[in-house]
């Protein structure tokens, strides 16, 4: 008789456990929708916050101005506001770092997935990805105190700040980023394309050039975009180390700013708020939050189009 109510009672405890996780199965989409409605109304918030304020910006100046003068005055008793100095410092950074951070990456990338052994995976890649916990105003530094003084023994009319020197550092900051993301759509290539290419003959080194990269293509590109837009937004590097002329040159050995350098030259200046040059650096972000917008579609579309399923 105990036993047939011990069992009894046990069969109840075990009914009640299952309501209780149906119940909380039930709100655990209920929580999860909660947390990604909160990322959409953030985002929703940042486009709100640039588009209000820039329209106070483009109030008082024009956007055929804004988006087409060369001109980048802020300070002078006849203020001009052309954003095409920041973007050509920007672009320039960009290119630079990309010219560095994208061979260097693939190659990296090329060897921790088809040459290194297990242990020398082991071993490279966590020091690799140190390089991506070093805080970005420490490259500045670096940038600014080392690398410019050994380019400008190569390079004499290089100026003490210059917009080369920061770019050769962002590159050196992104090759973690584009060797990781590169080694995973490589590892992600199935085995049997590999065992193939060698069967037909092909050297390691071929089958990683003609089987392995076009296999990996669509996720090499995906983290090379995601590499430009990272140089696109980096802040305290080119702040630091390529200085704040306002100058519409692709001159690498001058001075530069980027728009994320001048949003902090106007952050951190004596701009009043309310003021034209307090408003012109929301018109800043939203060109670069734009940028950025541009530059995720492209790596969606270029994901999607050379995606290979296996």
């Amino acid at each position: 008789m105990q036993m047939n109510v011990s069992v009894r009672d046990l069969m109840r405890q075990q009914k009640k456990r299952r309501v209780y996780i149906q119940r909380l199965e039930k709100l655990i989409p209920f929580f999860l929708f909660i947390i990604a409605c909160g990322s959409v109304l953030t985002t929703l918030g940042i486009i709100y916050t640039l588009l209000s304020n820039a329209i106070a910006f483009f109030s008082h100046v024009s956007i055929w101005e804004f988006f087409t003068s060369t001109v980048l005055k802020p300070l002078s008793k006849e203020p001009q506001f052309g954003v095409l100095p920041l973007v050509a410092g920007t672009l320039t950074s960009t290119v630079i770092a990309m010219f560095v951070a994208t061979p260097i990456g693939l190659m990296v990338a090329i060897y921790l997935s088809e040459f290194a052994s297990s242990r020398a995976r082991k071993i490279l890649k966590p020091i690799l990805e140190l390089l991506a916990g070093i805080p970005t105003i420490v490259y500045g530094f670096f940038a600014f105190t080392f690398v410019t003084p050994i380019l400008q023994k190569v390079i004499p009319s290089l100026e003490a700040t210059n917009i080369l020197s920061p770019g050769i550092v962002m590159g050196v900051m992104i090759i973690p980023m584009i060797a990781s993301l590169s080694e995973d759509a490589m590892n992600a290539v199935p085995n049997t394309l590999r065992e193939g290419a060698l069967a037909l003959g092909s050297t390691r080194f071929e089958m990683a050039l003609k089987v392995v990269i076009p296999g990996a293509l669509s996720g090499i590109i995906a983290s090379i975009v995601l590499g430009i837009s990272r140089a696109i937004g980096e802040t305290m590097i080119v702040t630091i180390a390529s200085g704040s002329s306002k100058n519409f040159s692709f001159d690498v050995t001058q001075s530069m700013q980027t728009m994320t350098a001048y949003i902090v030259e106007v952050t951190g200046g004596d701009a009043p708020a309310g003021s034209t040059i307090y408003y012109s650096l929301y018109a800043v972000a939203l060109t670069l939050f734009i940028f950025t917008l541009l530059m995720n579609y492209v790596a969606s579309m270029i994901t999607k189009k050379f995606k290979e399923d296996y």
